[in-house]
Parts: C-alpha cells; structure tokens; sequence
C-alpha cells in the first residue's frame, strides 16, 4: 500500500515537471518547435475601426437641412461612409439661423461650421471672433438679384428711378454692381425687404433681392420669367459659402481638421458625378415636406459657382483681399478695425487634404 502510494506521488511530480517545463508547450523564446511537438497557433490580430475608435467631431451647418453645398458634402461623407473611412464619427446638426453655430464653434462645441466669406471677414473686425475659414466651397457670392423680365429692365443702369429691394441692410455688392454698372445710387429707391420673393410677383419692388440657388426656382414654378444680375459678372470681387472652423481647434486639431475636409470635398465630388442620388440623401436630413426638385436645383446652382482653378474648396490670399477691398470701400468694414485678412483662412487644411 506505501509503495503504491509513492509510486503515485511519483507519478503525479513527472507530470507536473512537464507541464512546467517549456517542452512541454509551445518553445521558449528563441527555439523552435521540434517536427512532433504542436505550437499553439494565435489568430491574426486585424485593426478593424470600431466606433469607439473613431474621433467624434460635430459639424453644425448654418442654416436648416437643404441642398446648400457644404451641407451637401457632409450629408454625403456621412451617409457613404467616407467620414469613417478618415477615422472619424461626425455628428451633423444645423443652426436655428440666428448665429448660434459661429458661438457654438467659438465655445468649441462645434468643430466645423459654414459661413459666407464676407461674414467671416466681418465678424473677425467686429466683435473679433477667432473664426478661420479652411474650404472656400463658394467661389462666387450667394446673392444675385432679379427683376421681371416683363419690366422691361435690362441692365443695372435701367434701376434709377426703380424700387430696388434689400435685406436687412444694403449689402456692399449692391453699391459695386450699380457702380460697375453705371448706375447712380442717389437715383434709385432702396427699401427693405423680407424674404418672400411674392414681392416682387405682387410688383411691390422692381427688383428684388435673393439667393441663387433659391428663389429663381420658386419664381420661376409661380410662371414667372426673370432677369437674374450676378454682381461677379459685372467684376464685383464676391465669394460664397465656406467650411469654417476656430483658430484654436486649427492649432490644436489639424490632423481631425484634415480628415474632416478630405471627406466633406470627397462628399461633394460625389454628390457633382451623382446629383439624383445626392438629393436623395439630402432628403433624408430635409424631411418628406422639401421639394426634391428645388434640392436639385440648388445643388446643381451652386457646384456651378464651385468650380475653381484648384478643385472644391481652393481658396488664395487674392480673392480674400479683393473682397476685403471691396467691403471696406463700401464700409461693410469698420474703419478702426486693422482686419488681418490673411488670418481669415487657412490653406494648409486644404493642402493636406488632398493627399490620399
């Protein structure tokens, strides 16, 4: 019985001396498996992106859900994954319109947001917000104006003596279209309007005021034929819509920056070789109550007016400059505010974007 016993215990240490020992298992740090011994075989580890990966960044657009072309770009990143694609997870939220995304942006809720070039130059003077624009999608202003064609007005020239419309205060594109045009000032009748291009159907102004890729659509689906001025036919230095983000954020977040714009222009590429299926997908962010066709005809307005020598998004010190000149001759600048124009936007963001 104590020879079984130990012969037992024996046994029981041979089998824990090759477990312990590194024969026993997979060979130690520098051998290698001999022919009749299995090494332990691990799976391929593969860096697959979860979602708890991806950097979140939140991109408010200016206004409500629409056919807009920045908001387009980060429509499409979103929906075809493309933000993804750059490691990133976008949330995409749109300002009430009354200035809330430039505060959000400045409190550095926001990363990304639009703003119109000359808003930016403006709000930089006064109160000096730190706003910097990265993409310069609109190479020509949003605004253009418009008469009936049945009036019989043909050229700025003919406005004197006519009631022209203005929103809000006269924009300085009016004073350089008139002056380009050689039209007197003094002798034309400006009034504030709003934004019911009904005004100008009822006759209530000769010429109104409005959004080119907008209200030409509504016009002209109320059987209304129009004649359009666009103030950069008549060499009036004028620029759109741009991606905007705060000086702090470009300093500290250029690489997230970089990521963002490659997809948002890589979003607006699509949308310019796929426009029917962009403006399906702008539906989905602007609701069954928007009028597919009116999202056509705005996107397809403003890719026209974003062609540039550069691609989507190129932006040069000159265009800025012309239209700071051109601002500041029509006081839409304050006259005690130095503006750095060049600090008003950034081209390495743009640059880096376009390395795959």
């Amino acid at each position: 019985m104590r020879k079984t016993a130990l012969s037992l215990f024996t046994l029981f240490l041979f089998l824990l001396s090759a477990c312990l020992s590194p024969s026993g298992g997979a060979p130690a740090q520098g051998e290698s498996a001999s022919p009749t011994e299995m090494p332990i075989v691990t799976e391929p580890v593969t860096e697959v992106p979860t979602e708890a990966a991806l950097i979140p960044m939140t991109f408010m657009a200016g206004y409500k859900p629409q056919a807009n072309l920045p908001f387009v770009g980060a429509y499409v990143a979103k929906e075809k994954g493309f933000f993804e694609q750059n490691g990133l997870d976008v949330t995409i939220e749109h300002s009430p319109g009354k200035g809330e995304h430039v505060q959000l942006l400045v409190a550095g809720t926001v990363q990304v947001t639009t703003m119109d070039a000359a808003t930016v130059l403006q709000r930089r003077a006064d109160p000096g917000l730190p706003v910097v624009s990265i993409a310069l999608i609109g190479q020509r202003g949003q605004q253009a104006f418009a008469a009936l064609k049945e009036s019989g007005i043909a050229t700025p020239k003919d406005w004197e003596g006519k009631t022209v419309g203005y929103k809000g205060t006269p924009p300085p594109d009016l004073y350089a279209l008139l002056a380009a045009a050689g039209a007197d000032v003094n002798k034309v009748n400006l009034v504030n309007v709003g934004f019911d291009p009904r005004v100008l159907t009822e006759k209530q102004v000769d010429v109104y005021p409005l959004f080119k890729s907008n209200e030409p659509y509504l016009l002209q689906s109320w059987g209304s034929e129009i004649t359009l001025w666009d103030a950069a036919d008549y060499g009036v230095p004028t620029l759109g819509l741009t991606y905007v983000a705060s000086e702090d954020y470009i300093q500290s977040h250029a690489s997230e920056l970089t990521r963002f714009l490659r997809a948002a222009l890589q979003g607006i590429a699509y949308a310019e070789a796929h426009p029917d299926e962009a403006v399906e997908i702008v539906m989905k962010y602007a609701g069954p109550e928007t009028d597919p066709a009116h999202m056509k005809y705005m996107l397809e307005a403003e890719l026209k007016d974003a062609q540039s020598e550069g691609g989507f998004g190129w932006q040069s010190p000159e265009q800025w400059q012309a239209l700071a000149d051109m601002l500041a001759q029509y006081q839409a600048l304050p006259a005690d505010v130095d503006v750095n124009v060049n600090a008003a936007f950034n081209t390495a963001i743009w640059q880096a974007a376009q390395e795959k």
